[in-house]
């Protein structure tokens, strides 16, 4: 299933990517960003599980922002798993 998550306090806008039926992700795009930096992160988490990367980036910082692009794909995953975001 596709899942589409507006960003927050990112220069991405929004972030869309699917979790197949075993729980591992795929397609991953963010969408505005420093686009070779967020497509790096698509590549990189492509087809591992889901719950692993959002408790692997959960908590990244960008500078002096409270959130950054892959805390923003934790968030979003958290979201599409029905699960409350803990940060």
């Amino acid at each position: 299933m596709e899942y589409r998550y507006k960003t927050q306090g990112t220069c991405s806008r929004e972030i869309t990517f699917e979790i197949d039926e075993e729980g591992k992700l795929h397609n991953v795009s963010y969408y505005g960003g420093c686009n070779g930096n967020l497509q790096g992160i698509g590549k990189l988490v492509e087809g591992r599980d889901a719950r692993e990367v959002m408790n692997t980036v959960r908590g990244i910082r960008c500078g002096f922002k409270p959130t950054s692009c892959p805390d923003q794909l934790s968030r979003a995953i958290a979201e599409a798993l029905g699960e409350k975001d803990e940060k």
